[in-house]
């Protein structure tokens, strides 16, 4: 199975931080799926770029992509508009999920834009770009991914 991790910020594709959202994505992900194969990128935060590598590795099969960035209300944070031109449909429980859950901890969780969808049968979901709030959104959905990669595959559904 192959996941791919793309991480969205202009300072880090730039060189000017380190991106600690995507390698804690995938490290969770290790964690609960040890054997798949982790794709791994990082992209400034440009629609276009963006919209093209999704399309891309949901092309090549990808089960699932996981964003971390560009979900805020800054003027260039446009992962949610580029995630929605490629989705053929929303799944808005998972942004939901995250948003409240995320809230217990952090109010700022109401503010972030991510979306989740399917393209195909590859699961998009948008996660924060900091590193805690990557890392706490991601955990709070969890439960539900493997059985979402599941049924979008076309396997069967559990009680």
């Amino acid at each position: 199975m192959l996941i791919g991790v793309l991480t969205v910020s202009d300072r880090c594709s730039q060189g000017l931080l380190t991106d600690t959202a995507g390698p804690a994505v995938s490290a969770l992900l290790r964690q609960i799926w040890p054997e798949t194969e982790l794709w791994a990128g990082l992209v400034p935060d440009d629609e276009v770029l963006i919209a093209d590598t999704l399309g891309e590795l949901s092309r090549n099969g990808a089960a699932m992509i996981l964003t971390a960035g560009g979900t805020g209300l800054g003027p260039r944070d446009r992962t949610p508009e580029a995630t929605r031109r490629v989705v053929d449909r929303e799944v808005p429980g998972l942004a939901e999920a995250m948003r409240a859950i995320g809230a217990t901890r952090n109010p700022f969780a109401w503010l972030s834009r991510g979306v989740a969808g399917m393209r195909g049968s590859t699961l998009i979901v948008n996660l924060p770009g900091s590193k805690r709030g990557a890392e706490e959104s991601l955990a709070s959905i969890l439960p539900l991914l493997k059985h979402a990669i599941e049924v979008a595959g076309g396997g069967q559904r559990h009680p």
